[in-house]
């Protein structure tokens, strides 16, 4: 069982780190990285596969309600929300972005430590053409937008693609396991997903509209009822690409002043919109037995085989033919692992595992060369952190850090780590750099409900992710014990500087909803 009241006095089982880094049983990591979209077309692969591209993964304690201590409002409850499509720009008519009817897209959850999935939710998509025609001459002829008129309600008659979705819960293997399909509260197992946001003439009240589609539904062997919504939201992850693929190009005084968060650049990304995959579910209905901490990682598969219709008959996205065995395509857990982490030869390969076979990447995560990188592209001289192999950055990102997030029998691996027994903050008492920025600053009472204990909307895991790579763990531990005897103030060259690296850009100013699907509405495509 996990303390829900966390705290950094317990000493770390460094000798299982150390263990996990010579058997190399541990994986590609964690986001210890630069300013990076987070898993925006990280791989050469996926970049031409952007439908089955996932963006971003947020998981963490529900916070919909929840008082100062904790209780009320959603407490008890688990939102998980996996992103895929990445870069949506609002005006992409007159198709949109509509997910890939012969894809499966999923969130597994490993509820042991084992780097194993117990639960998977499984997402199908499905296009219906409604074929709307209009008489020209004395002939009916098909029109070619998606939409005939206003819509203000599910599968609204306007609409000449309706999108759907259904939801399968998988208990064991994601393949071999027992699944069942959940059910529509208004029967059938098929849910209307909401059309992208079009403009204000065609969809007057898209906040509205797009709340007709959360479901409350039943999960079989859970006793409470869980809520699911599927639909476009507005870019939530803050970044300038630009300039951070530009070899970082923003002066260094600005990155090492946090007084200077917003003075650098902008969040170049915040005017995209994204496809959200959201659930909220009760923490009992994702834990095993005493333990509370939960691992969680989204993943996209495709038909291992394609055929290119030479002649596409008639109806809608008829272009391919798909068969054979499902092939992942697609993993994140942890923000920035595939961008900035693992190196470009394996990033499709990291694309195509799962965690229990993270051993192949233990290089990238021991000996980051992102630290190396910033000392070249950066006037700070050679500021990479001297304790190689880095067993800070393996504590806190891939086996979870003690009393905090790390179950009892923990494989390491890549994932995201939530402790649900861990009480939800309230959003404006939420500090935007999680545990690092908790430490930190001295809050009373601390934060421990953030990242990398999970991942929040507000969560600034670019921010965290800076400080962890150049030593920032280290000159706020100084030898206590829990990131490793290694891990000291001596082996961190930029020294305290390195608790005040940003990026620039404050993801804690970026609009968000005050509860489920908490991702803000979409942009529209006109005003």
């Amino acid at each position: 069982m996990k303390s829900p009241t966390p705290t950094f006095t317990r000493t770390p089982p460094s000798t299982l780190a150390c263990a996990l880094v010579t058997a190399g049983v541990v994986c590609a990591s964690l986001a210890v990285l630069p300013a990076q979209a987070s898993s925006h077309r990280e791989a050469p692969s996926i970049g031409g596969m952007p439908r089955v591209d996932g963006t971003d993964f947020y998981m963490f304690n529900s916070y919909e309600g929840v008082a100062a201590n904790g209780t009320g409002g959603r407490a008890g409850y688990v939102t998980l929300i996996a992103n895929y499509l990445p870069l949506q720009d609002a005006y992409g008519g007159p198709n949109y972005f509509k997910l890939d009817p012969n894809a499966l897209y999923e969130i597994h959850v490993d509820n042991n430590g084992d780097a194993k999935e117990d639960l998977t939710f499984q997402f199908r998509f499905t296009n219906t053409l409604k074929g709307i025609a209009l008489p020209i001459g004395n002939q009916m002829v098909p029109i070619p937008l998606t939409q005939a008129g206003t819509v203000s309600a599910p599968n609204a008659a306007a609409l000449n693609v309706n999108e759907k979705f259904s939801l399968t819960l998988v208990r064991g293997d994601r393949r071999t396991g027992a699944a069942t399909p959940i059910a529509n509260p208004a029967g059938g197992t098929w849910f209307d997903k909401p059309v992208d946001n079009i403009g204000t003439k065609t969809i007057a009240d898209y906040p509205a509209y797009a709340a007709q589609h959360v479901y409350s539904v039943s999960l079989p062997g859970c006793g409470f009822p869980a809520k699911v919504f599927v639909g476009q939201r507005q870019e939530a992850f803050a970044v300038n690409l630009g300039t951070i693929f530009d070899l970082v190009n923003a002066p260094v005084g600005v990155l090492v002043d946090r007084t200077q968060i917003n003075a650098a650049a902008a969040n170049s990304i915040q005017d995209k919109n994204v496809t959200s995959l959201a659930l909220e579910v009760h923490k009992s209905c994702l834990t095993q037995g005493n333990e509370t901490v939960i691992g969680a990682w989204t993943t996209a598969s495709v038909r291992q085989s394609q055929i290119v219709n030479a002649a596409p008959p008639s109806g809608y996205d008829t272009a391919v033919k798909t068969g054979g065995a499902w092939v992942q395509v697609s993993r994140l857990g942890m923000p920035l692992v595939n961008e900035v982490v693992i190196g470009l030869p394996d990033k499709d390969r990291f694309n195509a595992s799962m965690p229990s076979s993270d051993g192949q990447f233990i290089n990238y995560v021991t000996n980051p060369t992102l630290p190396a990188l910033l000392s070249a592209v950066l006037p700070i001289g050679d500021a990479a952190p001297r304790n190689l192999p880095r067993g800070d950055l393996v504590t806190t990102f891939l086996t979870g850090i003690p009393g905090v997030n790390q179950p009892a029998n923990v494989v390491g691996s890549e994932m995201l780590r939530l402790n649900t027994a861990i009480p939800a903050r309230p959003f404006a008492m939420q500090n935007r750099l999680g545990i690092v920025g908790t430490l930190r600053d001295g809050d009373s009472p601390p934060d421990f409900a953030g990242f990398p204990n999970g991942r929040r909307p507000k969560d600034d895991v670019v921010d965290v992710s800076l400080v962890a790579v150049m030593g920032g763990l280290c000159w706020l531990n100084n030898g206590g014990g829990l990131f490793g005897p290694a891990c000291t103030r001596a082996v961190v060259p930029l020294g305290a500087t390195s608790l005040e690296l940003h990026d620039a850009v404050d993801q804690a100013v970026v609009p968000l909803l005050p509860g489920f699907p908490y991702l803000n509405t979409p942009n529209p495509g006109a005003k």
